[in-house]
């Protein structure tokens, strides 16, 4: 059975996510050129990477390599149309649930609203392989009784997410950080219009003089 985000159009993730009751798109825009600029790093990898939002704010300048990962192949080919004079930037085709071991090694790892989709023990399995310095995530946090995906014209386009779908908690988040040998070092929380929040969590790579 298909990953129901290889059925997912880009055109529907983009609208729906762009919305002006939504603005996700947008949000997410600010927080990646922070992510980028955040750190002494010059090889990125941005898991989860949709048609490349963000992308425009590895600047050339510093990085030598940005690989950007995705499993669905429709919204790597719109990464490679939209970035093609960024000769730094690498697309590679996985499925993180089960394809760790097919990534290459990265300083910067930035996951944001990835994490939901393949849990923890999925997620640090691909933070061990790729083994960077730094790790910048951003997760959903919902307001009571909320729904996880917010309402619009493009909702039913998500229905098969239902299936893949995990809950974060920004507490189990870093104490899986923790036994993969990182330690949090930022939390940045963003508003939304509908109520919902973006919170941004960093970690770095606990040297052995830290243990």
């Amino acid at each position: 059975m298909k990953n129901p985000w290889e059925e997912i159009s880009l055109d529907d993730y983009e609208n729906h996510m762009s919305l002006d009751s939504v603005k996700q798109l947008q949000a997410l825009n600010v927080l990646m050129k922070e992510q980028f600029d955040a750190y002494p790093v010059h090889t990125a990898m941005v898991l989860g990477v949709a048609g490349g939002n963000g992308i425009e704010h590895a600047r050339p300048e510093k990085y030598r390599a940005v690989y950007c990962v995705d499993i669905n192949e429709a919204y790597l080919q719109a990464v490679r149309e939209r970035y093609a004079g960024q000769p730094a930037v690498q697309c590679l085709r996985a499925d993180l649930a089960e394809e760790a071991d097919r990534l290459p090694a990265a300083e910067l790892v930035i996951a944001n609203l990835l994490i939901e989709y393949i849990g923890y023990p999925a997620f640090t399995a691909v933070i061990r392989k790729v083994g960077p310095e730094y790790v910048s995530c951003v997760i959903q946090i919902n307001r009571d009784e909320q729904k996880w995906v917010s309402d619009s014209p493009y909702l039913h386009a998500f229905d098969g997410l239902d299936r893949v779908h995990h809950q974060m908690e920004e507490n189990a988040l870093t104490v899986a950080m923790e036994e993969a040998g990182y330690t949090g070092i930022l939390r940045a929380e963003e508003g939304l219009p509908n109520g919902k929040a973006l919170v941004r969590l960093d970690y770095r790579r606990i040297v052995e003089e830290e243990l």
